[in-house]
């Protein structure tokens, strides 16, 4: 009787695993060796050097010229990544600015274009060709620099699904494909551009992406992410990677209800954390005409605005102690607005943590509580989302002459996207 055989690995496919191995190994060393690489990787010294040579030759890396002498033997010739080629495109379109940023491998913003604009003034279509507009002339600035898009991923405020926005409410949407209008419309003012895979998650959902990638080394991987805007958008990482739910929707905090008997809301629902905690329901309290001019007041001792800052930060806190006790996260971490609000928000925050989370792990005044990176938002984030796809297989997004274009796998409910 024959017995059945294993099958056998195919060996561009295991050349391909190696590569991106390689790939991301020197990018989250940002320099080393070829041997520090093979050390990591446990691969043979002529096997790295093979696959170093391929990326040296795609333009994924290159030499700086320098030698390295960190182990034993002979100096090494350092490699990093490089700073032309590929590039990560990523477009954050929310209620009051669009904006666009392009972020090379090394994980450097090369171009950041921000254009305050009323979202809510227009159609879906407009907001989404304005925002077409200003990523052309982004593409323009790349070329120049030598950087080639290898994706779009835009940021958006509402349930997101593979590429259709169920719901935004501050911005009015309800069952648009984003990210195909926007691809459409980028096209046809850029015929190159013709192609260019473009995805699409909601924006509190890059900000957390761009936290796991910003933070500071000893930066928690397991955390919950709130970002402070018109609404209040959340996300939840678990060791590393997005917990999205089954839809692709968890995290949706601004729309947890803290009085039931509160001001209506958008989504159609009463009393949500927005309505107390974001950014217009926080101005309009403070009767303030800005977030600098509250933080300004509040700095003098203005009663109002302390009084809706205070009120605010309650609120986020009862919100966020039941979502502590259900996730027990490592931290939780503030961003949008509130880092600029942080000397204001934090002891009312912290007050409601300390006296609702059953664990008793979140004393008042934790460091568990924490301001987000100042480079972390959802543009970046989203950038940041072409570029793992990148590193996750280099061959898919070669140059047009080395190779076909990479598609990008659509973001949504069954996609798990790491800190890369």
């Amino acid at each position: 009787m024959n017995q059945p055989t294993e099958p056998k690995a195919d060996k561009s496919g295991v050349r391909r695993h190696n590569l991106s191995l390689v790939l991301r190994t020197v990018h989250d060393a940002g320099e080393t060796t070829r041997a520090a690489v093979a050390a990591r990787v446990g691969l043979t010294r002529p096997a790295v050097s093979s696959l170093v040579e391929q990326l040296l030759d795609l333009g994924f890396l290159v030499e700086s010229g320098k030698t390295f002498s960190g182990q034993a033997g002979r100096p090494g010739t350092v490699l990093k990544p490089a700073g032309t080629g590929p590039a990560g495109l990523g477009v954050e379109i929310n209620v009051g600015h669009v904006t666009v940023c392009l972020v090379d491998l090394t994980g450097t913003d090369r171009v950041r274009r921000t254009t305050a604009v009323d979202n809510r003034s227009a159609g879906a279509s407009d907001v989404l060709a304005r925002a077409a507009g200003i990523t052309a002339d982004v593409l323009d600035e790349a070329a120049a620099l030598g950087l080639r898009p290898a994706g779009a991923a835009l940021a958006l405020p509402g349930l997101v699904s593979h590429g259709v926005v169920r719901q935004a409410p501050n911005l009015g949407w309800r069952d648009i494909p984003a990210a195909a209008l926007f691809r459409d419309a980028l096209a046809a003012l850029r015929p190159a551009a013709h192609g260019l895979p473009a995805v699409s998650d909601n924006e509190a959902n890059m900000a957390a992406l761009a936290e796991l990638r910003c933070g500071a080394p000893d930066a928690p991987r397991t955390f919950l992410h709130l970002t402070g805007g018109t609404g209040v958008g959340g996300a939840v990482v678990v060791h590393g990677e997005l917990l999205r739910g089954a839809h692709g929707f968890a995290g949706e905090i601004g729309h947890l209800v803290v009085d039931a008997r509160g001001p209506r809301c958008r989504c159609g629902s009463r009393g949500c954390l927005e309505q107390y905690a974001g950014r217009h329901a926080l101005l309009r309290a403070a009767d303030a005409p800005d977030t600098d001019e509250l933080a300004a007041r509040a700095g003098r001792g203005e009663p109002r605005a302390l009084a809706a800052l205070a009120e605010a930060g309650r609120m986020l806190g009862r919100a966020l102690s039941g979502a502590v006790n259900l996730l027990d996260p490592e931290a939780v971490v503030l961003g949008g607005v509130y880092p600029r609000l942080m000397p204001w928000l934090a002891p009312a925050v912290g007050e409601e943590l300390a006296a609702r989370v059953v664990s008793g792990l979140w004393p008042a005044g934790a460091p568990r509580l924490r301001a987000a990176s100042p480079a972390a938002d959802a543009a970046r984030g989203a950038a940041g989302l072409v570029l793992h796809d990148v590193l996750a297989d280099p061959l898919a997004h070669t140059a047009p002459e080395a190779g076909p274009p990479g598609r990008l796998a659509e973001t949504g409910g069954r996609r798990r996207t790491g800190a890369g």
